[in-house]
């Protein structure tokens, strides 16, 4: 079957069903066909790191987010996505300016809560200090647009 803009659509919306359903591997085979097609669609991008995110791709999942933030410095939710990935790298201090950055564009509480503004740099909190399920790149929409 040729592909079309419409077969684009339709890939992007059965991505987002694979990843909510918790096969992100699935979801990248998917958006890159879409993003092969349309490497210009910033939401494709979007969703496409947040499935390597689910998939523990975090190099992918970098790569992906920053390009993301190239295109759309001020999308809160990529910064906070990418902070995540830095975080769960291991790379704290990259995790928490991208953290800052959100909070800073969209004082959402979770964005705030990660952002830590009431710690130093020396305050090392623990697990106990975080929430039981932390809002991940790899679930919602994150405020993206959709393909059309």
């Amino acid at each position: 079957m040729p592909e079309s803009p419409e077969t684009h659509v339709i890939d992007y919306r059965a991505a987002e069903q694979l990843l909510a359903a918790r096969d992100p591997r699935g979801a990248v085979k998917l958006l890159d066909s879409v993003i092969g097609s349309h490497p210009e669609n910033t939401a494709a991008r979007l969703l496409r790191a947040r499935a390597f995110f689910a998939a523990a791709q975090l190099r992918p999942a970098e790569l992906e987010f920053e390009l993301v933030l190239e295109r759309e410095p001020d999308n809160a939710f990529a910064h906070f996505a990418l902070a995540r990935t830095f975080e769960r790298a291991g790379r704290p201090e990259q995790a928490k300016r991208h953290f800052r950055l959100a909070a800073a564009l969209d004082p959402n509480p979770e964005y705030l809560k990660a952002a830590r503004f009431d710690t130093g740099p020396t305050d090392q909190r623990d697990q106990r200090d975080r929430p039981d399920q932390p809002d991940r790149p790899d679930q919602g929409d994150g405020g993206t647009s959709r393909p059309g």
